[in-house]
């Protein structure tokens, strides 16, 4: 598809969910209620932005300005932007939301959950203990896998497996940096049933694993973790260590195709709670409307 095709699509997929219920959420009370700049063309610079690589609402709106004003005449400045995309902040959920439902069903596995989360970085390093933004969400975390500390949040997603192609995101969760991934699993348990779910080995709990499997027929699949004193695990679980992190490897694919496409990690622009939801939600629409729309 190529840029024009995409950015039509794009806005047309954004008038339609707008249309059917996404305007509620930045609906106004105000003599000002329907702007000649609409909010389905905020939404959608915002996200072509981001998928055309802009790294930050500046570059964006500075790309927009001087390639395609034609398709948008009526640009506001650029202080009149930023403040009508932070104002739109609770709708970017609501969008992804949305895309997620229209999302092809062909090839997904809806038995095979594959769960995983990701750092989104606000400041690591010596800054990580000096960060205060956002402060009423997120907060100071290690990464284990980049064996790093940062100040921030942590994006979590429970993916269906698709034959042959990076899973279906069918959970997506926001929890501050510090908060343990089994403990952000812990809530969306009861509604999964009948499931085969695969995670690495901070969910491993072999009670929580045993009582999933009776009484709910969820089958929690994890490396098999060293026992104290234990230099090297039995034959038996090597193999069935080695086979979890096969199925699972298509959520880490997902993620890094994420951070590939949107630069999602990295938020260190955010100044606010409302630039944080933008920032994650505005990249993870841009990424799911081309993992559902873009062949």
């Amino acid at each position: 598809m190529n840029w024009q095709d995409l950015l039509i699509s794009l806005y047309v997929n954004i008038c339609q969910y707008y249309e059917t219920g996404l305007w509620m959420y930045g609906h106004r009370l105000s003599n000002n209620a329907a702007p000649d700049f609409t909010d389905e063309e905020v939404l959608t610079i915002y996200i072509f932005g981001i998928i055309q690589k802009r790294s930050n609402i500046q570059d964006i709106y500075t790309y927009i300005q001087d390639h395609l004003k034609a398709w948008f005449p009526t640009l506001p400045s650029y202080p009149g932007y930023v403040q009508r995309v932070n104002r739109l902040y609770a709708t970017f959920p609501a969008l992804v939301e949305q895309i997620l439902e229209d999302f092809p069903q062909q090839g997904v596995l809806a038995q095979v959950g594959l769960i995983d989360s990701m750092p989104i970085v606000l400041a690591n390093g010596r800054r990580s203990s000096k960060a205060r933004v956002a402060s009423e969400f997120a907060n100071k975390g290690y990464c284990s896998s980049k064996q790093m500390w940062y100040y921030g949040v942590k994006l979590h997603i429970l993916g269906l497996k698709r034959q042959g192609k990076m899973p279906k995101p069918d959970y997506i969760g926001l929890t501050p940096g510090a908060e343990n991934d089994l403990t952000a699993l812990r809530p969306l348990l009861p509604q999964l049933h009948d499931l085969e779910l695969y995670g690495d080995k901070i969910y491993a709990d072999q009670t929580l694993k045993e009582t999933l499997e009776k009484e709910q027929n969820l089958k929690l699949y994890t490396p098999v973790k060293k026992k104290k004193g234990q230099d090297e695990l039995a034959f038996a679980d090597q193999l069935l260590s080695t086979a979890v992190s096969r199925m699972r490897q298509p959520i880490e694919s997902l993620f890094n195709w994420f951070e590939e496409k949107t630069g999602i990690q990295m938020a260190s622009k955010v100044r606010s709670y409302n630039g944080l939801i933008v920032h994650v939600f505005g990249r993870l629409a841009a990424a799911c409307f081309l993992l559902a729309f873009n062949p």
